[in-house]
């Protein structure tokens, strides 16, 4: 199937964005070393922005200054609350109608500055920001999520369709082809040490995501029945349990959490137990914390597919989380998370520069993951 890179015409060059929360000032000559290049750093809010903030964190200076383009919402006004931020319609996974409506906007952001290239994990985000920086004449770098632990996500496979992206997954068995390895998120985290557990938790944190439409009352339910048998009677449970419906189950849920908020609670928590998403891990894993994980299930309308059991999966088998399906979840099971503790080093920088032989021009740059 060809791909269609053109983008509509826009007379108004200079047309206005959607301006995200407010944000600082950049001066047109501030990015870059006063060259006024800037890096457009693209995400859906979630997982995919989570990650994003990580690897914007791990960027050598190459990438100069960076503004962003992602959807509204709680998670991304408290990530991106100091930072110049573009929003854009919220996108359903895999819808590609909406990709295709986002195409305009994407066109007048990325005419409104003058961007050196645009760097995205995904998810469908990318694609209306891919096909106008292509017809621009601006470099593309997309990173794989690492939740895609068995092959690219529909996402991956429609930006590498786009002549001259420059792909990278975050597992070594999938760099074949045009997708490369440098390095992967969870790299400097590993089991630390075990403690004793106390004789009953008083704090825990359940968060099981925040994507619209996609509820997840299996886990609850099962919760429900067995978090009696580790908590005390006066225990505290925070529970995120985004667009899930929770009615008759005799649980004060929360749809969104702000990430700072969310933050201190999982470092304060005694347990946590959080369903397969990337952003719901890392912040278990920087706290230290080894999580409960249960994967959303496709055949129970939970997720899209099923590739939160990929990345449950991979943790388990790292020794950083305790991996279960929802029906096969015990006391047992939380017991192990709460005894147990996460170490984390200083991952590898990643380095936006020029290719050798490549023209210093724009178009021909790649992204290189350098470990130490």
């Amino acid at each position: 199937m060809a791909i269609d890179v053109s983008v509509p015409h826009v007379t108004d060059r200079t047309a206005p964005v959607r301006q995200a929360t407010p944000t600082t000032p950049v001066a047109p000559d501030a990015a870059s070393g006063g060259s006024g290049m800037r890096t457009l750093l693209v995400a859906s809010t979630g997982g995919h922005l989570e990650q994003m903030m990580r690897m914007r964190g791990r960027l050598a200076g190459s990438v100069g200054e960076v503004e962003w383009a992602t959807f509204d919402g709680d998670q991304s006004r408290s990530l991106l609350r100091d930072e110049v931020v573009h929003h854009v319609g919220y996108i359903r996974p895999r819808d590609l109608k909406a990709s295709a409506r986002a195409l305009p906007d994407a066109v007048r952001i990325l005419r409104s500055g003058r961007y050196q290239a645009v760097v995205s994990t995904g998810a469908g985000i990318a694609v209306p920001f891919f096909l106008a920086a292509k017809s621009l004449g601006i470099p593309r770098h997309y990173i794989e999520s690492a939740a895609r632990a068995s092959g690219p996500s529909l996402t991956g496979r429609i930006v590498s369709r786009i002549p001259g992206t420059q792909l990278f997954t975050q597992y070594p068995e999938l760099a074949t082809g045009a997708w490369t390895y440098r390095g992967s998120l969870f790299d400097g985290f590993e089991p630390g040490p075990v403690a004793q557990s106390p004789r009953a938790l008083r704090r825990v944190v359940v968060t099981l995501g925040t994507m619209p439409e996609y509820g997840f009352r299996r886990a609850v339910e099962r919760l429900v029945r067995i978090l009696p048998e580790v908590t005390a009677a006066d225990a505290e449970v925070l529970w995120q349990t985004g667009a899930t419906d929770l009615s008759g189950l005799g649980v004060d849920g929360r749809n969104q959490i702000p990430a700072a908020e969310l933050r201190t609670a999982i470092r304060e928590a005694d347990l946590v137990i959080a369903h397969g998403g990337i952003g719901s891990a890392l912040t278990a894993l920087d706290a230290g914390k080894v999580p409960v994980m249960t994967p959303r299930r496709a055949s129970f309308a939970e997720h899209v597919d099923d590739h939160q059991a990929m990345i449950c999966t991979h943790l388990g088998s790292r020794g950083i989380a305790v991996s279960r399906e929802v029906p096969e979840l015990t006391a047992a099971d939380l017991w192990r998370a709460a005894s147990g503790s996460v170490r984390a080093g200083n991952p590898a920088p990643m380095v936006l520069s020029t290719s050798p032989g490549a023209s210093a021009g724009r178009g021909r740059r790649q992204l290189r993951l350098a470990h130490r």
